[in-house]
């Protein structure tokens, strides 16, 4: 009789060698205890991700987040106890590993722009689905913004009110873009992080670094986010090559 081809035994894993993706982690900001405790039974529920904290007490969620510098905080726009916008601007300087989210916005905001300016990576709409919620974290832990489409009126808005000029059309005649930093701006629109656009470019992510660099000075604005929300608002013209 054949013997059996005996089974090799499986390798083991060399120590130094990289396991699988790092879930995402997460601390959790909301005074709704149900809304609160069902969003972080909802996210524990889903593979590649992981709720360090899930609290209403502002403070032990900064000391916790200080300590293990999560990946994302999810802030709720409607705290009743404690400045959401302060909230976001203070993780953002004292945490800046963390990108801020922003949950529970409706259309409209007039402040959405205070928050982009005080450090927020992602907005979470209050009527937004799972999946969208998701979506945004996996985004925003990337590296990407996220603007939602229904923020995107209010927060140029805002832009054109505090640019000295005063308005969309004279913003525009008053600054050149080039065919590249067109492309940037088109792109940032999309919520691609800078690698995303290095690659769909071709060039370098240094070099899509110094673009964005260019395209906030020219249109005298200061976040990413702003420059999406002029990107959405046909804000990417005129061009030189």
């Amino acid at each position: 009789m054949k013997k059996k081809p005996q089974r090799k035994p499986a390798k083991s894993r060399k120590a130094g060698t990289p396991a699988a993706s790092a879930p995402i982690s997460l601390v959790l900001i909301d005074d709704n205890r149900l809304l609160r405790e069902g969003l972080a039974a909802l996210i524990h529920s889903q593979p590649g991700f992981r709720v360090l904290v899930a609290s209403a007490d502002v403070d032990e969620a900064l000391m916790k987040a200080r300590e293990a510098k999560p990946d994302v905080i999810l802030v709720d726009f409607g705290l009743e106890d404690h400045d959401s916008l302060t909230l976001t601007a203070t993780v953002h300087q004292e945490i800046p590993e963390a990108r801020v989210i922003v949950m529970g916005l409706v259309p409209l905001m007039e402040d959405v722009g205070n928050y982009v300016r005080a450090g927020a990576s992602g907005f979470i709409m209050k009527d937004a689905s799972f999946d969208d919620l998701f979506a945004t974290i996996r985004a925003v832990a990337g590296g990407a913004e996220v603007l939602p489409q229904a923020l995107t009126n209010s927060l140029f808005t805002q832009i054109v009110r505090n640019v000295a000029m005063g308005s969309k059309a004279r913003v525009l005649e008053s600054v050149i873009l080039t065919a590249r930093e067109r492309q940037v701006i088109e792109l940032l629109g999309e919520g691609l992080s800078n690698k995303e656009i290095a690659t769909r470019l071709h060039i370098a992510v240094h070099t899509v670094k110094s673009h964005v660099h260019n395209v906030l000075e020219k249109l005298a604005l200061r976040s990413r986010l702003e420059v999406a929300a002029f990107s959405h608002a046909g804000g990417a013209k005129p061009t030189q090559p």
